[in-house]
């Protein structure tokens, strides 16, 4: 049970891209008790922007409990939010991409993800960070979004 249990997060590094940050779990809070299997909660993890030092993101996430859940078999609802602020002085590369997925996790154990783009809003100066729920075969419109405006960090 317990290989079946790792089975996504092993999938989801077998199918990542080179370049994408890696997260790391903060924590979770159940949201639904479950009798038999792990119970339904929500998850919270942080990821740095590799391209761009000084910025951290959170993402919280729905995670499917109960047996499927447990077996890493569920799909999880695309049900989230994000948050990303400036934690040091950013420093952006000389050729910043206008748009650039940063983070991708996998949500089912093939065909459903959540992802997470960069983009540049240059005339204000501001990173625009949009984290989307996308299916491999039908899309999904939810989404969330945070911005960090590139500004001054301590005495700099």
């Amino acid at each position: 049970m317990k290989i079946l249990s790792t089975l996504p997060l092993l999938v989801s590094l077998a199918l990542s891209a080179p370049g994408l940050a890696q997260s790391e779990e903060i924590g979770c809070v159940t949201t639904t008790w479950k009798l038999i299997g792990a119970n339904h909660k929500v998850c919270v993890e942080a990821f740095k922007d590799a391209k761009v030092p000084g910025v951290t993101c959170h993402v919280s996430q729905a995670r499917t409990g109960g047996v499927s859940g447990s077996l890493g078999l569920a799909q999880d609802p695309s049900q989230f939010s994000l948050a990303c602020r400036q934690t040091g002085p950013i420093s952006l590369p000389a050729r910043l991409p206008e748009s650039e997925t940063i983070f991708s996790e996998d949500t089912s154990l093939v065909f459903k993800e959540t992802r997470v783009v960069r983009m540049w809003d240059k005339a204000n100066n501001t990173l625009v960070y949009v984290a989307i729920s996308r299916k491999l075969i039908e899309g999904a419109p939810v989404n969330s979004i945070s911005t960090v405006p590139v500004m001054p960090w301590g005495g700099h």
